[in-house]
């Protein structure tokens, strides 16, 4: 049977990138371009009359930006986005501000015209449209508001490790629940798919909006309590030592399954390291990245969970964890913070 098309609107101030997205999206069968505008106005104008599945969409743009239109579509039509953005210290900023208002993912303009780096331009491209055309556009413009979380901390062992794997649609679920953790809660590790130079904004942005500690991790870092490790764009995190004293080891190495950062290549070291103090789970994203990791975490006894479809923003990652047989619970959003510790609990009752 043949499926459906998925509809995509470009909006780019420059001519030669609306011809460069054209060019890349037209080779798939399965995508089809409805259509192009060159500003924010006329962009906005198309979106909300022409109705794509996915629109990419450039940032800085003059009159209306790329951050305006989100916000009115997202009022008046919630729609997958693709941000298309210059790889920059300020494209990030932009970038960032894009994915917290509601985009689901987002492609970094190549700083040059090399033939390498335009060919994985494209690929990027085709693979963030293909999971914005996945993405629950339900949940796009939601904002969770989570209940009351006071006490959540409360006889949480603090020697537990929670470890989060995430990609698409993650900057704003963070956002949403990394302020719920108070100070006394145990040390979080997360691995969010994002190039090198997104991952240390993102994480400067979520400690200003949280009690706990946010910051991207370093080589040698260790695990302390209340406070939350990102792995740098770009590299793997691993765990390593045994006992109370663990830390973060971040290195190259090759991508696995496509992805540097990991979840598997976090969850595999977590398994070897302190899987009966391990708390893991599988959030937003497309693919299967961290259900191999978590299968194995599970069979050496770690807590597993997997957010639910209603509530992800793309349920690629999370569906494949759960068809593993290995998640302990499918949580919704609002309440994995309390699931997080709840976890934790579980496993201290089965250490003594």
């Amino acid at each position: 049977m043949k499926h459906k098309p998925i509809r995509v609107l470009i909006v780019d101030d420059s001519v030669f990138m609306r011809s460069m997205l054209r060019h890349a999206l037209e080779r798939i069968d399965i995508i089809e371009v409805i259509d192009t505008a060159q500003n924010g106005t006329l962009g906005l104008k198309k979106i909300l009359a022409s109705k794509p599945d996915v629109v990419t969409l450039d940032i800085e743009m003059p009159g209306m930006s790329g951050l305006e239109v989100i916000d009115r579509v997202m009022k008046e039509r919630p729609t997958a986005i693709v941000v298309v953005s210059t790889k920059t210290q300020a494209g990030a900023k932009t970038t960032l501000d894009a994915l917290e208002r509601g985009a689901v993912d987002y492609v970094a303009k190549p700083l040059a015209d090399k033939d390498a780096r335009i060919e994985s331009f494209r690929e990027k491209v085709v693979h963030a449209v293909l999971a914005a055309a996945a993405s629950n556009r339900g949940s796009l413009a939601q904002k969770i508001a989570p209940s009351e979380f006071g006490g959540i901390g409360k006889d949480v062992p603090l020697d537990s490790v929670v470890a989060i794997g995430i990609s698409a649609g993650g900057p704003q679920t963070l956002h949403q629940i990394l302020p719920t953790f108070p100070r006394n809660f145990p040390p979080i590790l997360i691995t969010q798919h994002m190039p090198a130079d997104f991952t240390k904004p993102l994480a400067d942005r979520l400690n200003l909006e949280s009690r706990i500690e946010v910051k991207e991790a370093s080589h040698g870092s260790e695990l302390l309590p209340g406070t939350a490790l990102i792995a740098p764009g770009d590299t793997h995190l691993r765990v390593t030592g045994r006992g109370s004293r663990l830390a973060v080891e971040i290195s190259k190495g090759p991508k696995v399954g496509g992805f540097r950062p990991s979840v598997d290549v976090m969850f595999d070291s977590l398994a070897s390291a302190c899987p009966e103090r391990t708390v893991a789970i599988v959030m937003t994203g497309m693919g299967t990245d961290g259900a191999t990791g978590l299968e194995l975490l599970k069979k050496e006894g770690a807590h597993t969970l997997a957010q639910d479809q209603a509530s992800s923003v793309v349920f690629g990652m999370p569906k494949a964890a759960f068809e593993t047989g290995c998640v302990d619970h499918v949580v919704a959003l609002p309440n994995i913070p309390r699931a997080l510790a709840d976890g934790a609990r579980s496993l201290l009752a089965v250490r003594r």
